[in-house]
Parts: structure tokens; sequence; C-alpha cells
């Protein structure tokens, strides 16, 4: 009698354990295979080591592309025929979602604003690139909750694909303290992502429009796998901005430029060609991944495309803008350079 109630006991262990573990969220779902040849089939998820970003094999690794632009705002481009042609003619190896979250963005519409996400997600995943889901907010603290669910449900359909990067607060205003604000709202909102994906590579917004790296380098997020989000606008921030990244660095903290433009702050303005070849010289000697602001035919000298350019790509010499026109260069000679095999 003993015996058998021991056997039986034996028996139901596994079980016990298994249901445990999906109900505590600590299983590994399997990874997906990525499109052969793909950007992603090369370097699959990504993690931060020191600081560095760097692949499966443990090798630095600097992805480039394009930021699309506020969604609620220019939501034609958040499609996958866009998402095709900068990857295909473009060489873009990532490319931001910026869903926007006040101005009639997610707080108002939150099905419109995420099925527009979901969608750009979903081709990067088909064509094997990266993207990064942006909350595209300034006051994102006063949204906690809101962005909790959201992420949850992100990484719940998604966090087993390693194309997937979070970036849970755009640009938080210089008002905003780091250590007081910011990094209280990042701890709160990053559980409910590293439940669903416990090793996704996670993007957090710094202070003053995600500038000041340098303080959250000296006052850390305590997490794996976390990068400090870096934005700059070449005729406006100059070396001074590569100084607090540098020291950033020097102190440990990995970065990523998720949004950068060629013009000055406000979007429009000089398009400051040394500048900008400044800022690129200096992300390529760090192995920095950056986005460009941005694809949008917006009036404004950061837009890359021309009033009325196509909302599913296709776009000639003719529907570029000067900066659209420069950026594409880059990435198309970054792509030449970039062997996948």
């Amino acid at each position: 009698m003993i015996d058998s109630r021991r056997t039986l006991l034996l028996s139901i262990i596994p079980a016990v354990v298994l249901t445990s573990l999906v109900l505590t969220g600590t299983t590994r779902a399997k990874t997906p295979k990525a499109p052969e040849g793909s950007i992603v089939a090369k370097h699959g998820r990504l993690r931060v080591q020191g600081n560095r970003i760097v692949d499966k094999n443990g090798k630095p690794v600097a992805l480039h592309g394009m930021s699309l632009f506020w969604s609620q705002w220019m939501g034609q481009y958040y499609n996958s025929g866009a998402v095709k042609w900068l990857r295909d003619d473009w060489g873009c190896t990532v490319v931001r979602a910026a869903m926007a979250i006040e101005h009639g963005g997610y707080l108002k519409n939150p099905k419109r604003e995420k099925e527009k996400v979901f969608k750009v997600v979903q081709a990067a995943i088909d064509l094997g690139i990266y993207v990064i889901v942006d909350w595209h907010d300034h006051n994102a603290h006063k949204h906690t909750q809101q962005a909790k669910e959201f992420f949850a449900e992100l990484a719940r359909t998604y966090g087993k694909y390693p194309n997937v990067l979070y970036e849970t607060w755009n640009e938080p205003l210089n008002k905003h303290d780091w250590s007081r604000v910011i990094k209280p709202y990042h701890q709160a909102v990053i559980p409910a992502i590293r439940k669903h994906a416990p090793d996704s590579l996670i993007l957090c917004g710094t202070q003053t429009w995600s500038q000041d790296v340098d303080k959250a380098a000296r006052d850390p997020l305590r997490f794996r796998n976390i990068a400090y989000v870096l934005h700059f606008y070449a005729a406006t921030h100059k070396q001074s901005l590569r100084n607090k990244a540098a020291a950033a660095l020097k102190a440990g903290a990995a970065l990523m430029v998720t949004e950068w433009g060629t013009s000055e702050a406000s979007g429009s303005g000089k398009l400051d060609y040394d500048e900008t070849r400044k800022w690129l010289e200096f992300m390529d000697r760090h192995k920095l991944t950056w986005c460009n602001w941005s694809v949008a035919d917006k009036r404004e000298t950061s837009a890359a495309l021309l009033p009325r350019a196509s909302g599913s790509g296709g776009w000639s010499a003719k529907n570029l803008s000067r900066s659209g026109t420069l950026l594409r260069k880059e990435l198309r000679a970054r792509a030449r350079r970039r062997p996948l095999k």
C-alpha cells in the first residue's frame, strides 16, 4: 500500500510542477524560427552585456532604421507595405512604432492605436527585422496603469519573438526627475513585461527628453537586459550631449538611440549635415543602434517624405525630402557592408 501511494505521488509531481510554472509565468516559450537569411535569424534575441547590446552569440550588434511618426497623425504608414519597403529598398534592420498616448492617441482610442502598432509588429516578424514598440508619451508617469496593461498584452502576444523590443517611455520632460519620477515608473512597468517576456530587451527613456543618460547611469535600474534611451536632433544637440552619452557608456550603461533627427529639436529649421555626420560617426564608433525620426510626409525638415507620398512604400527619389535622401543613402550603405551569412 505504501509503495503504491509513493508511485502515485511521484507520477503526480511533474504535472503539479508544470501547472505551477505555467500559472506563475516562468515557462520559456519556444522561440519561433525567423525567416531564413534575415537579420533576426542571424542575431536572434538581443541582450545587454556590460555597456553593449549583443546578439545570441555574444557579439556586439547595432541595428539601423527608421521611426514612424506619432501613430494618431501619420497612421497611413503603419502597414506591412511601408515596413517591407523600408527593409527592401532602404535596408532597415529595425523600425520603431511610435504609439501616441496623449493628443487623441491611445488614451482616447486604445483599440485603434493598438491595432496600428500590432500591424507593424507582425510585419516585422514576417519580414525578419526588429521592431521597437514605443510608448510615445511625455507624461507616462500619469498613465502608469494603462502602460502596464498595454505592455502586458504586447508581451503576452509577442514575447516569444526575439524581434520585439519594448520602449516604456519615449521622452520624459526635464522637470521629471530621474530618481523620483522616471525610475519608479520604469520599475512599475518592467515587471508587467518580464512576466510574459522574461528575456526581452527593454528600453527606458531618460530625463530631459531622453538626453540625461548620465543621470540614469549613476542611478541605474536593477533589472537584466535594460538599455537607456538617448535622443538627439543634430542641429540643436551637439558635443555636450555626446559627452553625456560617452560618460554614461563609461559608467557601464548600455544605450540605444531610438529617435534622432537631422534637424533642430523642433523637427524643423536647419538640416545640419556637419553635426549629423559627427553623430553618425559617434554612434558607429560605439556600436549604437539607431532609428531616425521620421517616416512622415509632414512639411518639416526631419520628415523623410514629401507631402502626398504613398502610405505603403514604393517611394521614388522625387518623394524624398533632403533628410530622407540622406537617410536612405546612409541605410543602404550600411546594408551593403552587412553580410547576413
